[in-house]
C-alpha cells in the first residue's frame, strides 16, 4: 500500500509539530540538569541499612569530582571491568576517564556510615582518601534517545564487599525514582555481552522491578555491547 504523499502545507505542519516536540524534550532534559542534588527529593533513599550494611548516599558532578574520588572511580572501574574487556580495556579505560569528568555526568557516591563496623579493615577498601570509605558509585546522565528523554546509566560499580546484599537493586530503584521525578520516559544502559554477571543481574532486576514498581517509566532498556 502506497503512502499518501503530503502536500507542501502538510509537510510544513509536520515539521512544525516535530520542532515543538523536540523543544519539549530538550527542555525536559535542561530542567533535569538544572537541579543541584537529585537525592534531596528522596530522603528515604539517603541511607541503605540492610544485610549488614550501613551506607549513605551523596551527590556529585563529573566536573567537580575531588582528586580522591577520581582516583577511586578509576580504580574500581579497572578492578571490575578489566576482566570482561580483556585486551580492549586500555582503549576503553581512556574513554571512561573522559566520561568520568564530563560536565553532564551525575554521580551517586556510596560511603560507609561513620562508626559502622562493617567487618572490614581500612586496608581492605579501595578508598584511600579522607572521610568515610567509598564502596560504590553510580554515574548517570539525562539524554535524548530516539526522540525521547531518558536517564542513561553509564556506570553502576560496587566493591565485592557490598555485592550480593541488595545494594544494586536499591540503587536501580533510586534511579527509577529520579527518572520518573524528572519526566524521563525510560532508563537506558549498555551491558557488555561478555559481562555475564552484569547481564544476569539486570535481566533479573528488570523482572523484579516490574513486580514492585508502578511507574510510567519504561523499565530498563538493555543495549548489549558486543566486543
Amino acid at each position: 500500500m502506497e503512502r499518501k504523499k503530503l502536500s507542501g502545507k502538510e509537510r510544513k505542519a509536520r515539521r512544525k509539530e516535530d520542532l515543538i516536540k523536540k523543544k519539549v524534550v530538550d527542555e525536559c532534559v535542561k530542567v533535569a540538569y538544572s537541579k543541584d542534588d537529585h537525592l534531596t527529593e528522596f530522603p528515604a533513599f539517603l541511607k541503605y541499612q540492610q544485610n549488614g550494611l550501613d551506607l549513605k548516599m551523596e551527590s556529585q558532578k563529573g566536573d567537580t569530582l575531588s582528586p580522591s574520588l577520581k582516583q577511586y572511580i578509576q580504580a574500581l572501574l579497572k578492578l571490575n571491568m578489566e576482566g570482561p574487556y580483556g585486551t580492549e580495556w586500555p582503549a576503553e579505560e581512556k574513554i571512561k576517564r573522559r566520561e568520568m569528568v564530563a560536565t553532564e555526568a551525575r554521580y551517586i557516591i556510596i560511603r560507609v556510615t561513620q562508626g559502622h563496623d562493617s567487618g572490614f579493615s581500612q586496608d581492605q577498601y579501595l578508598w584511600y582518601g579522607f572521610g568515610e570509605p567509598v564502596v560504590a558509585f553510580v554515574q548517570f546522565r539525562f539524554v535524548v534517545e530516539e526522540d525521547i528523554p531518558v536517564l542513561y546509566v553509564y556506570e553502576l560499580q560496587l566493591e565485592k564487599s557490598v555485592q550480593g546484599k541488595g545494594l544494586g537493586k536499591f540503587l536501580m530503584q533510586l534511579l527509577e525514582l529520579i527518572a520518573r521525578k524528572n519526566n524521563m520516559r525510560a532508563i537506558l544502559l549498555t551491558v557488555q555481552k561478555r559481562n555475564t554477571l552484569a547481564m544476569n543481574f539486570y535481566k533479573k532486576l528488570r523482572l523484579e522491578l516490574k513486580r514492585v514498581m508502578r511507574f510510567s517509566v519504561k523499565l530498563l532498556i538493555l543495549k548489549p555491547k558486543a566486543s
